[in-house]
């Protein structure tokens, strides 16, 4: 027996067998496989799909249902459809929808193949324009979208402020809303008949009539030293040039009035004391012709808990040392850092984000993008000091949406992302860009990263290494090369297209 299927197996290599037993020979095309369909811009639906041998073309159909039954007129079609025109792309769905879609093979001299079919929700639609300064002061905005698209109503929150939409304002494309508080953070939604046509975040700016404006000629640090607690200062454009530290020794903000023109404030290493909290926003911080320490630094060891501090959408650069430090017993309610861009951070004698003896209860770093910056030293360091000066107090990190780009990039370096050997804390690494970051995430056993999710690593391979005890184990992670536009001049604006879809990284750059 065992001959006989010895004689089989060698016969079945001979080259004289018959074609005809050799060829399968089929009266239809094969069916598409692995179709697969993406959402772009919320209403766009892009298509992809394997080619199928001897197809000539493909056609298309879309059914406004999500059950696969495809009764009915299809709402779109696409006919003869070549596959080296993949992906193949329709825009023009309506938005919170679901959908059947089904795609077909043709060919020339043989029966069409079978249906292979798909199924897939559009998100909210978006035809609002981004809100420019412009269009914004303390108490009203302008929203903009294509003029004679059609929507029915406007409703602002907080406050539940509601607008019809006009005849006049549907042909002019734009509305103007007034009754809006100062500094604050609100979301408008544009419907039509009960469908979202659109969602815009937008910030009012400062009202200048409940904050001390500022402009370059004036001593900004004997105006915050005269301040009262709870002040805000709204800088003008222009360079603030600071001999010394500034010396915050009470709860206050300080502020750049225009988004798009950000004042510069030169030299200036923020001394923090007296339980003081801390708000930040538009204001570039250039350190070149400071002492060389830290951005920030609490210099007053207080039993009590230090107020919280906010940075966001701040340019930093050209600083020594770090760009926040707490070497003393300090406990500081919450740190929230977002939307900043820092870079030229050279780490020279401290880490990057330096905790030692002091500790915060959280810190939140998301959307922001970092380069060139601590070439061999930690991004975020929180040592056990924390922990020992204040029991009982747990710190938790959320670390998101952030493009790190020639961070850590020494060759050989055993630096770290997470330095992180605080007693109690929990941390959350998700949907991150690094790029050339040479660092692991830690090689220390008290570092607790609860959470990977969908993080890219480019050229950043000890990141998902398992010889270190902290490494993305996951298989959520990518390691796609973003294709910057240009790196070297500090533009991070991403081209790759599942970076793109997946939103990974600082969003500034993904749109």
């Amino acid at each position: 027996m065992f001959g006989l299927v010895g004689l089989i197996g060698f016969n079945a290599c001979s080259d004289d067998i018959d074609p005809e037993l050799t060829e399968l020979e089929v009266s239809r095309l094969f069916s598409p496989t692995d179709l697969e369909v993406r959402i772009l811009n919320q209403t766009t639906a892009r298509l992809t799909w394997e080619p199928v041998k001897n197809a000539t073309g493909y056609t298309v159909e879309f059914y406004e249902n999500g059950e696969e039954d495809f009764s009915g007129t299809p709402v779109k079609t696409g006919t003869d459809i070549k596959f080296a025109d993949l992906p193949y792309i329709t825009p023009g769905f309506r938005g919170e929808t679901l959908y059947s879609v089904r795609v077909m093979a043709i060919g020339e001299g043989i029966s069409e193949s079978l249906w292979t079919t798909a199924t897939f929700e559009t998100g909210t639609e978006q035809i609002f324009f981004d809100v420019v300064v412009d269009d914004l002061t303390h108490e009203s905005v302008t929203l903009r979208w294509p003029a004679g698209e059609t929507a029915t109503t406007i409703t602002v929150n907080p406050g539940n402020i509601v607008h019809e939409i006009t005849t006049e304002e549907i042909e002019a494309g734009a509305v103007s809303i007034s009754g809006l508080t100062s500094e604050t953070d609100y979301t408008a939604v544009m419907t039509r008949d009960g469908d979202t046509r659109g969602t815009m975040e937008f910030r009012t700016l400062i009202d200048l009539g409940g904050a001390t404006q500022v402009f370059p000629e004036d001593d900004l640090q004997a105006m915050i030293a005269a301040a009262d607690p709870g002040a805000g200062f709204a800088l003008m454009p222009g360079e603030y040039v600071i001999d010394g530290d500034l010396t915050i020794n009470k709860t206050l903000s300080i502020k750049g009035v225009y988004p798009n023109d950000k004042p510069v404030v030169k030299g200036a290493i923020v001394k923090m004391s007296g339980l003081a909290g801390l708000e930040l926003r538009n204001l570039i911080l250039d350190g070149a012709t400071s002492d060389g320490n830290q951005t920030i630094v609490y210099d007053e060891e207080i039993s009590e808990a230090y107020g919280d501090v906010v940075i966001d959408a701040c340019e930093i650069t050209n600083y020594t040392k770090g760009v926040f430090y707490a070497s003393n017993a300090v406990l500081i309610e919450s740190v929230s850092i977002s939307n900043t861009v820092y870079s030229n951070i050279i780490c020279d004698g401290g880490d990057f984000i330096d905790f030692r003896g002091g500790m915060t209860k959280r810190l939140d770093f998301i959307n922001n993008t970092i380069y060139n910056s601590a070439n061999d030293r930690d991004l975020i360091r929180m040592d056990s000091g924390g922990s020992t000066n204040f029991p009982g107090n747990a710190c938790i990190v959320n670390f998101e949406n952030n493009t790190l780009y020639n961070v850590i990039s020494k060759e050989g370096t055993t630096r770290r992302i997470m330095y992180v050997r605080h007693a109690d804390h929990q941390i959350t690494v998700k949907n991150n860009l690094f790029s050339n970051v040479l660092a692991n995430y830690s090689r220390q056993s008290e570092t607790n990263i609860v959470e990977y999710n969908s993080n890219n690593y480019h050229n950043s391979p000890n990141l998902y290494s398992d010889g270190f005890s902290s490494y993305d184990y996951t298989t959520t992670f990518y390691t796609l090369d973003p294709g910057f536009a240009d790196p070297d001049n500090g533009d991070f604006t991403v081209s790759d297209e599942d970076i793109i879809f997946y939103q990974i990284g600082d969003p500034r750059w993904l749109n």
